[in-house]
């Protein structure tokens, strides 16, 4: 997955929601993990929350980032199990122009590697919300790990060949 380094780095503004109902920001290591990542690679990190597993709430969090012109694409960790308090893929269901579903795929793919089989109990997802890409992860580090390291890191780059997430943002409201 080679990296054109003739063409210019476009940073994207990120914002990262935590989906938690123990965790504080001193105690939020995925989140402080993806923050870490997404500032090494050069990106703006746009703006950073962490809500309970509350489904109106997650909502109300999306489509202010959504709505919010200096947010490019939004990182959400928890909440994609699949126990009952787990609402983060029905939240984005509710906001969501298109599912982006070779995501979860590959995403599961990966953390196979690392987990074995306990990563089917994974809902991790992806979608394209009004312009906004939004993108659904586990909340443990190692999930925050395996997606940002094996899947946004190039997809995330607009140099990233022969294709990349950020030279189609131009395009995403067309019509």
């Amino acid at each position: 997955m080679p990296i054109d380094e003739s063409l210019p780095f476009l940073p994207v503004r990120i914002a990262v929601l935590t989906v938690s109902d123990s965790r504080t920001l001193v105690e939020d290591r995925s989140g402080d993990t993806l923050v870490a990542r997404i500032e090494a690679a050069g990106h703006i990190l746009a703006d950073r929350h962490i809500i309970r597993d509350e489904r109106s709430a997650i909502v109300a969090r999306l489509h202010a980032w959504i709505d919010d012109p200096q947010v490019d694409c939004v990182i959400t960790t928890g909440g994609t199990g699949v126990t009952g308090r787990d609402v983060t893929p029905e939240a984005l269901a509710q906001v969501q122009d298109k599912d982006i579903p070779g995501f979860g795929e590959l995403f599961r793919w990966l953390s196979y590697q690392s987990i074995g089989t306990s990563t089917i109990q994974s809902r991790a997802t992806a979608c394209v919300a009004r312009g906004t890409y939004i993108f659904a992860l586990p909340g443990s580090t190692g999930a925050v790990k395996d997606a940002w390291d094996g899947i946004l890191v190039t997809q995330l780059d607009s140099r990233h060949r022969p294709c990349n997430f950020v030279e189609l943002m131009p395009r995403l409201t067309e019509r």
